[in-house]
């Protein structure tokens, strides 16, 4: 059945959120979010396209001035921007600046889309979140201005306790994981006017607290395999994105019949 509104075509664009980190396929690349929603848009629609320009590690300037041309060009129906946590969580950030780039990504990706969509990104319930609670407070609160001014959609995944839980979190503490990335897809896809298949904000279920032991045997791993990778990036000025392609860089068919579950 073809989705609600005809949509013929997709862009995402953002950072790791939407390339996919951590929802990781057999051969190592990372599917996400953003390909499965394509894929649930795709079917029934002959010759679907879909772009993601996501990459990991990219601040609100590099995708306002890398990603938004591109995609404006390529006159999608659908386009879904999320930008600006990664400039949140630096220890110095110019929100005003951030909300400056993203208003400008707005108006560009807007007048040229049947439907763009925007997004309260969800955070990782911990000292990290309280941390940056007002910056990200900021952020999210002119995302809602935008959208009303534009006739955006946006997703609160930030008021969704369950997008919280530290349980649907990787193991860097950063990014979702498969079965977050598989909530996002049903709570995007419910906010475009569809019936979800399941109910993506239900809570998990309630499990006994891990001990002390464990706790810090996976702080200690956290440490050493994320953190400090983390830290050295910062010094040097190095990102995780850098010399990095989007995976999907060109509005191509996604072609849906006879291929495996995990796919694309």
């Amino acid at each position: 059945m073809e989705n609600a509104a005809g949509y013929r075509s997709f862009v995402a664009l953002g950072d790791s959120f939407t390339e996919g980190m951590s929802d990781a396929l057999p051969d190592g690349t990372y599917r996400g979010w953003a390909d499965l929603l394509a894929r649930r848009l795709a079917a029934g629609v002959p010759e679907f396209a879909y772009a993601n320009l996501a990459v990991r590690g990219k601040l609100m300037r590099q995708i306002a001035h890398e990603q938004v041309p591109l995609g404006a060009a390529m006159g999608a129906d659908l386009v879904t921007l999320v930008g600006g946590l990664n400039d949140v969580l630096r220890p110095r950030c110019d929100i005003e600046e951030v909300c400056g780039l993203l208003a400008a990504s707005v108006e560009r990706l807007a007048p040229g889309c049947k439907q763009l969509v925007l997004m309260r990104s969800p955070g990782r319930q911990g000292p990290v979140l309280e941390r940056y609670r007002r910056r990200m407070d900021r952020l999210f609160t002119f995302i809602d201005e935008l959208a009303d001014r534009h006739g955006a959609l946006v997703v609160d995944l930030y008021a969704a306790p369950v997008l919280g839980d530290t349980r649907l979190w990787a193991d860097d503490r950063l990014h979702l994981t498969a079965e977050g990335h598989r909530r996002v897809a049903e709570a995007v896809w419910e906010r475009l006017g569809h019936t979800p298949d399941f109910p993506w904000d239900l809570p998990l279920p309630v499990t006994a607290p891990l001990g002390w032991a464990v706790r810090r045997g996976r702080d200690l791993r956290f440490a050493r395999q994320h953190l400090l990778p983390w830290i050295g990036r910062r010094l040097t000025g190095r990102s995780s994105g850098d010399g990095r392609l989007p995976k999907r860089p060109e509005l191509m068919p996604l072609v849906t019949e006879n291929r495996p579950q995990n796919w694309p």
